[in-house]
C-alpha cells in the first residue's frame, strides 16, 4: 500500500511539472496588438468627424443606418452619459489587456492556426446578450455591460444576470465565446447532451484562462461554487433518481441550464440555496473526469459525442460524510 501512495504521488508530481512547464512554453508566446478605444473616439467625435470614423471602423457603422443616425446618436444625451461614465471607468484598460494576452497565447498554443484579432471596446446601450462578439478577425467587448453589478445603468435588470456585469468578467465572456466558437455536437436534446456541452465549454475555460479562479469561470460567488460542490452527490443522484439524464422534455434546460435566479429541483429549501446553470456544474465534472482518465486532446474533446464522454468518464461523485 505504501508503495502505491508513493507511485501516486510522484506520478502527481510529474504530471504539476509537465502542467508548469507548458505554461512557461505558453507564457513565451508572441501576441502583439492593441485595445482600440472605440468608445472613446466616437464620444469625442463631432458629425465633421464622422467620414473618418467610418473609414476607420467601417464594421461598426451598418450600411442600413444612414449618417443622420450617428449625427443624432453622437449628441443624444443619454448615449453621452452611457459612453462618458464606461470611458471613465475603463480609464485604464491594462489589467483587462494582460487578461487577453494571456488568453490569446493559450489559443495560440492549443490552436495553432488562431491568428489574433483586432480588439474593440464599445458602447451597446447595455445589450447584455451580446456582452462580447468574436469573429476570426475582430473581437467587440461592450464595456458598458461591465461598469460593476451594482451600477445604477442595470437598475431594473434581474440580480442573477447583473451579478456578472464585473470588469472581471470581461475574459471569462471572451474565452465562453472562443469556446462556443470551437464546440461542436451533433445533439442537443436531452438533459445529458446540454450537460456535456456545457461542460466542455467549461473545462475549455479550464485550459484557456487557467489564471481565473473556478466560480469566476462559471459566473458564481464563492458560496455558490460551495454549495455545488458540497451537494453535486446529492445532484448527480436527484438526477438518476428522477431519471432525467435521457429526458428530452423541454422544460428540462430552463430548471437547470439556462441562466436563472436558481435551479429548480422542486424541493423548497433545496431551490432556495441552489445557483442555477447547475447542470452546467455538472457536466463540468463530468468533462473533467472524462480528461483525467483519458489521453485526449482539448479539440478532441470539443468534437467528441456526449455518449462517448459520459460512457469514459467514471463519473462517480462522493457522498459527502
Amino acid at each position: 500500500m505504501r508503495y502505491l501512495v508513493n507511485f501516486l504521488i510522484v506520478l502527481c508530481f510529474l504530471s504539476c511539472e509537465q502542467e508548469s512547464q507548458v505554461e512557461k512554453d505558453i507564457e513565451k508566446i508572441e501576441v502583439d496588438f492593441t485595445v482600440e478605444r472605440f468608445d472613446k473616439a466616437f464620444g469625442d467625435a463631432t458629425p465633421e468627424d464622422l467620414p473618418k470614423l467610418k473609414q476607420a471602423f467601417p464594421f461598426m457603422f451598418p450600411e442600413q443606418y444612414p449618417d443622420e443616425f450617428w449625427e443624432a446618436r453622437m449628441q443624444d444625451t443619454l448615449q453621452q452619459q452611457l459612453i462618458t461614465e464606461s470611458s471613465q471607468i475603463f480609464d485604464d484598460f491594462s489589467t483587462e489587456k494582460d487578461d487577453i494576452t494571456r488568453l490569446f497565447q493559450h489559443l495560440k498554443y492549443y490552436f495553432p492556426e488562431f491568428r489574433v484579432p483586432r480588439v474593440i471596446t464599445t458602447t451597446s446601450s447595455v445589450d447584455y446578450r451580446n456582452k462580447v462578439i468574436v469573429t476570426d478577425t475582430l473581437v467587440l467587448i461592450s464595456i458598458d455591460t461591465y461598469l460593476g453589478k451594482d451600477h445604477e445603468f442595470y437598475n431594473g435588470i434581474s440580480k442573477y444576470l447583473k451579478a456578472n456585469f464585473e470588469r472581471n468578467q470581461i475574459v471569462v465572456d471572451l474565452a465562453a465565446a472562443y469556446a462556443e466558437k470551437q464546440t461542436f455536437q451533433m445533439a442537443r436534446k436531452t438533459l445529458l447532451d446540454e450537460m456535456i456541452y456545457f461542460g466542455k465549454q467549461l473545462y475549455f475555460k479550464d485550459v484557456m484562462i487557467p489564471f481565473v479562479s473556478e466560480h469566476d469561470k462559471i459566473g458564481y460567488t464563492e458560496d455558490q461554487l460551495n454549495w455545488a460542490q458540497e451537494n453535486e452527490w446529492f445532484i448527480w443522484n436527484y438526477f438518476i433518481g428522477k431519471e432525467l439524464l435521457y429526458d428530452t422534455n423541454a422544460k428540462i434546460p430552463s430548471r437547470f441550464i439556462n441562466p436563472a435566479p436558481f435551479s429548480k429541483f422542486y424541493l423548497e429549501q433545496v431551490d432556495n440555496e441552489s445557483p442555477g446553470r447547475i447542470g452546467q456544474f455538472i457536466g463540468w465534472q463530468i468533462v473533467k473526469s472524462y480528461m483525467d482518465n483519458n489521453t485526449v486532446s482539448i479539440k478532441s474533446l470539443l468534437t467528441a459525442e456526449p455518449l462517448e464522454i459520459f460512457n469514459n468518464s467514471k463519473y462517480k461523485p462522493k457522498e459527502n460524510g
